[in-house]
C-alpha cells in the first residue's frame, strides 16, 4: 500500500508525503525541521524514508523547513530552474545537500515524478504528480488561482489527489482582509476557491480519481465543513455518491491526514 499523507496544511505550513513506510518523497517543507520530523513520526514515518524533496514555489509556508531538513538528513532538493535560483539568492540552498533542476520529470528510485505549471504569484510555480511502482498516480495541487490546461492534463488519471480548496468566495468578500489581499486571493494567480476546486474534482472523477483530500484551507475565509459540502454537492450533480464512488477528506491544519491505498 502507498500513502498520500498531508503532514500539515495551511498558511502556517504545508508538506505532503507520498510513498510507503520505507521510501517516498516530500512535496514542500513548510514550518520548520522540528515540526516536520514530528509530523513524519506521527504518521509512522522517519526522515530516512524521504528520498527527495520537491518544492512547488518559494513562499515561506512551503519552504520553512527546507534548508535545515535537507542539510540534517542529506535530502536532495528538486525544483525548476527559476525557483532554485530564487531560493539560492535567498540563502536557502547554501547547506551541504544536493540540488537538482526538474523541468518536466524526475525519477527517484521506482517513483516517477512529473511537474506541471500552476498559476500563482511566484517566480515559476508548479505542482507534481507521482507515478508509483504499482502504476497508480497520486497528485498534489495547491497554490493556484485556477487549474491550468497543463495542470489538468497532468493530473488526469490520478487515483488520489490532494487538492487546494482555499476559500469560500462569500466568506472572503465579507471578511476582514483588506481589499488588495482579497483581490490577490480571488485573482488568476491566487488560490482555488471551494467552487473551482469542486469543479476540478468533478472533472477528475470522470478520469478515474477515487480519493480526494482538500488542502490549504484558509483559517479566516473557509471552514472544513463548507469545503466538504461544496464538493459533495457538486459531485452529486455528476451522479457521484460519497463513500461509494469516491472518498473525501479535509486535511488537518496542524496534524497528519493519511490516506493509504
Amino acid at each position: 500500500m502507498y500513502k498520500l499523507c498531508s503532514l500539515y496544511s495551511g498558511s502556517s505550513g504545508n508538506s505532503t508525503y507520498i510513498g510507503n513506510e520505507h521510501e517516498g518523497i516530500l512535496i514542500d517543507a513548510g514550518k520548520n525541521c522540528k515540526n516536520l520530523v514530528i509530523a513524519l513520526n506521527s504518521a509512522g514515518l522517519t526522515p530516512d524514508a524521504v528520498k527527495a524533496l520537491f518544492i512547488t514555489h518559494e513562499h515561506s509556508d512551503h519552504i520553512g523547513a527546507l534548508r535545515v531538513f535537507a542539510k540534517n538528513y542529506n535530502i536532495p532538493v528538486y525544483a525548476n530552474e527559476k525557483t532554485l535560483q530564487y531560493l539560492d539568492d535567498a540563502g536557502q540552498l547554501d547547506g551541504d545537500f544536493p540540488v537538482y533542476v526538474i523541468s518536466n520529470y524526475a525519477d527517484i528510485g521506482d517513483f516517477h515524478i512529473e511537474a506541471h505549471r500552476t498559476s500563482h504569484d511566484t517566480v515559476a510555480p508548479q505542482c507534481y504528480s507521482v507515478l508509483l511502482p504499482n502504476l497508480d498516480k497520486f497528485s498534489v495541487v495547491t497554490d493556484t488561482g485556477y487549474i491550468t490546461d497543463e495542470t489538468l492534463d497532468g493530473i488526469t488519471g490520478s487515483k488520489a489527489i490532494l487538492l487546494e480548496s482555499n476559500h469560500d468566495e462569500a466568506m472572503l468578500s465579507a471578511g476582514p482582509y483588506p481589499y488588495y489581499l482579497k483581490r490577490r486571493i480571488l485573482g488568476s494567480q491566487g488560490h482555488l476557491s471551494n467552487d473551482l476546486s469542486a469543479e476540478a474534482s468533478a472533472q477528475l472523477l470522470k478520469s478515474g480519481t477515487e480519493h480526494i483530500i482538500l488542502a490549504h484551507l484558509s483559517e479566516e475565509n473557509n471552514i472544513p465543513e463548507l469545503a466538504h459540502q461544496t464538493h459533495v454537492a457538486r459531485l452529486f450533480q455528476e451522479g457521484a455518491t460519497i463513500n461509494k464512488d469516491y472518498t473525501l477528506e479535509v486535511a488537518n491544519r496542524h496534524e497528519p491526514t493519511l490516506l493509504e491505498v
